[in-house]
């Protein structure tokens, strides 16, 4: 048993492990999941300048992926739909309607120039074995802007995943460059689709944004959205305001899709509602509304790890000085090769140096002559001479030496001398280097990425302000039933009109209260003291007005708010042993106490102004009015202004 435990263990972390690093998680370097970047690599492998068939790109990167073709044909045209690196051509779906490509031997795709520039450079990338060792693929491509908060990823692997949301190509790089200088700049995503975003609580990539759909609501009895939030399509958008339409949420009349290169979607409403009675419920019930929670989780290394969006900021900003210094370095050693190489051609051929090895028999006599004839000449060279510069000199042709240009010779020498000082001071200061990069980027592709989503403030529709008050709360005070679906007629009194999303606050008779949420059918007791809408605002600012008797006989008035409650949870609005008489919550009246006759009782009733009580807790006592018997309590409108001071 502890083999088997042991072994499934080991198995199912090596699987885990597999799954987040090689399927599911994004690579900080480059931003790309495996799939993604074996298509890219193949595209930039055949890359001709032609188109080619998504499916013969697909049966190339079979080469390294082992998952099926199914898998890579998904991923290149969502990768392409992006619209950054894969140049396309046909029917790859429409991001707007939630249209299907067409089949992959019928469209054709290509890979952008803009990936050379940015991912390709073979000379600085690690390359693995492929699945069957046959191929070599990158570990991952050195890409010089940060691809996974522009390019965006979604992924579920095991135990964990990722959300990362898309931004826009020209703000990022421009806050690679902010970063560069020492500044700040806060990123915020950017869809294809458009629409509006609230962006409060993005927490630079680890909380939430608000989407909403664009509408435009300039006839009074029509609404045409014209950008979708991000994550719907046309018709999950349709469908789910047909669905608020049928549950009674919204009301409409018709509703059409004319999109095709742009959204329009047109909603006409019914006779007698107007777009301003729709707006709110569109938001509230439909998807034109939708919160988004944000994980930007990557791997770093060879491990996942959390970030924000101002840590990849820094981390390519590192990465974009370091690989520039690679480049820079390569280049450089390339060059002075170059160098080498014309300087041993030139004396070469100018000294006759060739001239040497017609009277050698040996394949060392040969070296050997040659090596002697540039003894003369050491302090030219940039190095010293190798067998392997030797080999590459004797094969020169005799045309070439017979037609040797020395001033064609010396003007390459000049440009490469040149270009290595060039080099020279870029190295000297990397971070203007890299700024004048990112510079040429912007100029060059930055036109292509303008802002598509508007960044606003708006706050999240309540549904229980936004839902239709179609219903009727009522009371039957000979059953003692409260809710929706309490009949109608003979003593039953109708209280408010409510939604299914109300909450109402109840007052049975014996002073206990709670906050329910709103009922077809129950059961609160006959003498109910009160029932009405548990809005919170306008709650805390009801005054509830209690005359009560205490254990002990005596009558007390207590004036109070309820301005807190836990749904469902009994409170009780007066103290242990009290039980309620009167309960209002109307202003400017006098309750009116009348007694029980005794002998030599000469007054038999007391009026109380009921405003002249100040407003105390919820849990406090109240205030005593009377220690007499009490035969009834009445409340009569307060029509002499006392002048007294609140007690």
């Amino acid at each position: 048993m502890a083999y088997v435990n042991t072994l499934f263990n080991r198995n199912f972390l090596e699987y885990a492990s597999y799954v987040i690093k090689d399927r599911a998680i994004p690579h900080v370097d480059d931003g790309l999941k495996p799939v993604q970047r074996r298509i890219l690599h193949s595209l930039l492998e055949i890359d001709d300048g032609k188109f080619h068939k998504v499916a013969n790109v697909v049966g190339h990167t079979m080469k390294y992926h082992p998952h099926g073709d199914a898998s890579i044909y998904e991923a290149l045209v969502v990768l392409a739909n992006k619209d950054i690196f894969i140049d396309k051509q046909g029917n790859f779906g429409n991001i707007f309607t939630g249209d299907s490509a067409s089949a992959s031997r019928y469209i054709e795709c290509r890979i952008d120039p803009i990936a050379r520039e940015i991912l390709w450079r073979p000379e600085l990338t690690e390359y693995v074995d492929s699945y069957d060792g046959r191929n070599s693929e990158p570990v991952v491509f050195p890409a010089k802007i940060p691809l996974a908060l522009i390019l965006g990823a979604e992924g579920i692997a095991v135990g964990m995943s990722t959300r990362i949301l898309p931004h826009n190509f020209r703000e990022v790089i421009e806050a690679l460059q902010a970063h560069l200088r020492g500044e700040h700049v806060q990123l915020f995503p950017d869809f294809p689709t458009g629409g509006l975003m609230e962006v409060s609580e993005y927490a630079d990539g680890q909380g939430k944004v608000l989407v909403r759909a664009k509408l435009d609501t300039s006839d009074e009895k029509r609404i045409v959205i014209r950008e979708l939030p991000y994550g719907t399509t046309t018709e999950s958008l349709i469908a789910s305001i047909e669905n608020a339409a049928k549950r009674g949420k919204i009301k409409i009349a018709q509703i059409s899709d004319y999109t095709s290169e742009h959204v329009e979607i047109e909603i006409r409403l019914p006779r007698g509602v107007y777009t301003q009675d729709v707006v709110d419920g569109l938001f509230a019930f439909t998807d034109c509304e939708q919160s988004i929670s944000v994980n930007l989780l990557l791997i770093v290394g060879d491990k996942p790890r959390q970030m924000t969006v101002t840590e990849v900021i820094a981390y390519h900003a590192r990465r974009l000085v370091e690989l520039l210094k690679r480049e820079l370095e390569h280049e450089r050693g390339a060059l002075m090769d170059r160098l080498h190489m014309r300087t041993l051609e030139r004396i070469f051929i100018e000294e006759r140096i060739y001239k040497r090895i017609e009277e050698e028999r040996t394949q060392e006599g040969v070296q050997t002559a040659v090596r002697t004839g540039f003894e003369p000449f050491k302090k030219e060279l940039i190095r010293p001479i190798t067998d392997e510069d030797i080999e590459r000199l004797l094969k020169i042709p005799i045309r070439r030496i017979s037609l040797y240009d020395i001033e064609k010779n010396r003007q390459e020498v000049e440009q490469i001398r040149e270009r290595l000082e060039e080099i020279k001071r870029h190295l000297a200061d990397l971070t203007g280097y890299a700024l004048a990069f990112l510079d040429g980027v912007l100029e060059k592709h930055g036109a292509r990425f303008p802002r598509q989503t508007e960044i606003t403030g708006f706050e999240r529709v309540d549904v229980r302000e936004a839902a239709v008050r179609d219903r009727t709360l009522a009371y039957d005070p000979d059953t003692g039933y409260l809710g929706t679906a309490v009949g109608r007629g003979g003593a039953v009194q109708e209280i408010e009109a409510v939604s299914q999303y109300d909450r109402v606050l109840v007052i049975s008779a014996d002073g206990t209260y709670r906050v329910i949420d709103v009922p077809e059918k129950l059961f609160v007791g006959k003498g109910m003291l009160y029932a009405g809408l548990a809005d919170k605002e306008a709650l805390a600012e009801r005054v509830f007005s209690v005359v009560y008797r205490n254990a002990n006989g005596d009558t007390y008035l207590k004036r109070c708010r309820i301005e807190q409650y836990i749904l469902e949870k009994e409170y009780s609005i007066v103290p242990e042993s009290g039980k309620p008489l009167m309960l209002t919550t109307r202003e400017n009246v006098v309750a009116r106490l009348r007694y029980r006759k005794k002998p030599r009782m000469q007054k038999l009733e007391d009026d109380f102004v009921v405003d002249d009580y100040l407003v105390k807790s919820v849990k406090a006592a109240g205030v005593r009015l009377s220690t007499k018997d009490l035969s009834s309590v009445k409340l009569l409108t307060n029509r002499a202004n006392t002048g007294r001071k609140q007690r």
